[in-house]
């Protein structure tokens, strides 16, 4: 009797977690978009301060991260134990700001692109790094603080959306996926954060190395990485702006009544289709998805532009 208890809650134990991997698994996915914006905005933050005080800036920023999350976790806790029906607004609210975001960000880059003005500011920046009289702790401090007031707002959005995912488990479900995203997203995020910072410098020490041995395959990576960090940053931010429009669109999608039904029968019928059917099933929903994601963050950017200016006037 007492071995079949044992096998029994052993049994639920490994239900349990097995929920709870194929949750986080799909909550992962749902967050992602989230996830490639956080990577490059992070590592835009912290690469301007010195070479050898980039890693504990990181550091610091990841436990200001882990800060962040240890407030957002409880608080979406106690949303779905006592205000279950705000789950969907907040997650719809998540899913415009995304699109909100990503469409301010395309007008910021093509309507307010200021060459002369961005140089100027890394002149000033660099001119102050060499200059002893400014306080570069303040400095430091001030881009740390700015970079974990970046960080609420996207975590904010990353624990809503697995939250929408894990709505209708059980709560220690909830718990242990929220938990597992938190710790999962803020050591993935700030891992390679740390990592693509250091790029340019792994790249001059190759290229050192090269001169120093004679070594032309270590001139040859060297070269590559200081060529491949600049590229890498620009990719983080093209991709994270798409991954905006296709998750935020996505939620946005099924927050609209029916929606759901009407994604079910075009995907059903694409597949239909002879050869390309898997492909289509699997693009024209995401490019569905993109397109009302821009859509929507361009009628917000223009609903908050005109406000602003009628603000400004009066």
């Amino acid at each position: 009797m007492a071995g079949a208890s044992l096998l029994a809650l052993l049994d639920d134990i490994a239900t349990l977690l097995d929920d709870i991997s194929l949750m986080t698994k799909v909550a992962a996915k749902k967050t992602a978009g989230v996830l490639g914006d956080d990577l490059a905005l992070n590592a835009e933050q912290v690469s301007g301060v010195r070479a050898d005080r980039e890693l504990p800036v990181v550091w610091a920023v990841a436990k200001g991260s882990f800060v962040n999350k240890a407030i957002l976790v409880p608080s979406a806790l106690l949303i779905s134990a006592f205000m279950p029906w705000a789950i969907t607004p907040l997650l719809m609210l998540g899913g415009a700001f995304l699109c909100f975001e990503g469409v301010e960000k395309i007008a910021h880059k093509f309507l307010h692109s200021d060459e002369a003005g961005k140089a100027a500011h890394k002149k000033e920046h660099l001119d102050a790094l060499q200059n002893a009289k400014v306080d570069l702790v303040a400095l430091e401090k001030t881009r740390i603080k700015g970079a974990i007031r970046t960080d609420f707002i996207l975590s904010a959005e990353i624990i809503v959306i697995t939250l929408g995912a894990v709505q209708a488990a059980t709560f220690l479900t909830q718990v242990s996926v929220l938990v597992a995203i938190a710790v999962l997203m803020t050591i993935g995020v700030y891992g390679l954060v740390g990592g693509i910072v250091k790029i340019d410098d792994v790249g001059l020490l190759l290229v050192k190395k090269s001169k120093e041995n004679q070594n032309k395959v270590y001139e040859v990576l060297g070269l590559g990485l200081l060529s491949l960090a600049p590229k890498l940053m620009k990719f983080l931010s093209v991709a994270g702006t798409i991954a905006m429009f296709t998750v935020g669109g996505g939620i946005l999608m099924h927050g609209i009544p029916g929606s759901h039904e009407v994604m079910h029968h075009l995907e059903e019928n694409l597949h239909a289709v002879a050869t390309v059917g898997s492909a289509l099933a699997f693009s024209v929903p995401v490019l569905l998805n993109i397109v009302l994601g821009l859509f929507a963050g361009a009628v917000l950017v223009l609903g908050a532009t005109v406000i602003g200016r009628i603000r400004k006037k009066s």
